[in-house]
């Protein structure tokens, strides 16, 4: 009866479909992203860091060791202009072993900052001593695509787009310049709560969930 139960309770992982994420392209917005942080941070391995989580928690797929892809990226010498090759990913996929793999880029990621001018010399406001104020809006915006390729003919499984928009007056789109380092790793933690707590965190995740 154990031996029973055991073999009942490892039919539905037997049964879920293998799957490994690569570092979605980000070359589209790198410049966007360098003016951000200050210096180029590999936001394609943060985005394809949170899939992964939500993947894993979703429980739909199985969903291969990160640093298992990573040796083998390496051992391959893959490169990063290699990332969105649908035949390049397949042939990673095989030597991986799993059924599909998940690639894609990044098309927008960054800010929409307004600011409006209320008040001054001659306004009602100005007449009553306040001076000029200025309301200050920032918006975030990610927006993500992403694609499920077939191991053994590399052929498109899936096509899909995500976005994701985060507006907040009077604040930064980092806010108050916390610390999205991981573990003093010194790299973007973009799965650090630090980072989720953002304007821009929060594009992020809604575009990763999208």
């Amino acid at each position: 009866v154990t031996l029973l139960m055991t073999l009942i309770a490892a039919a539905p992982a037997q049964q879920r479909k293998r799957v490994a994420v690569m570092n979605f392209d980000y070359a589209t917005v790198q410049s966007n992203v360098a003016a951000l942080f200050g210096s180029n941070q590999d936001i394609g391995k943060g985005i394809a860091d949170i899939l992964v989580d939500k993947l894993v928690n979703d429980g739909v797929y199985s969903v291969i060791e990160r640093k298992q892809l990573d040796k083998i990226l390496a051992e391959q010498n893959f490169s990063n202009s290699d990332r969105a090759d649908p035949a390049s990913a397949a042939k990673i996929a095989r030597i991986l072993g799993v059924d599909a793999i998940i690639l894609g880029s990044i098309t927008q990621f960054g800010r929409d900052d307004k600011s409006t001018a209320l008040g001054g010399a001659g306004s009602r406001l100005g007449s009553y001593g306040l001076g000029g104020i200025k309301a200050s809006k920032s918006t975030a915006v990610c927006t993500i695509t992403a694609r499920m390729i077939d191991t053994s003919t590399a052929e498109i499984l899936a096509s899909v787009q995500g976005h994701g928009e985060e507006s907040r007056s009077g604040a930064g789109i980092l806010g108050g310049g916390g610390n999205w380092a991981g573990g003093g790793g010194g790299g973007l933690d973009m799965r650090s709560s630090n980072f989720g707590a953002t304007i821009l965190g929060a594009a992020v995740n809604k575009a990763t969930s999208d």
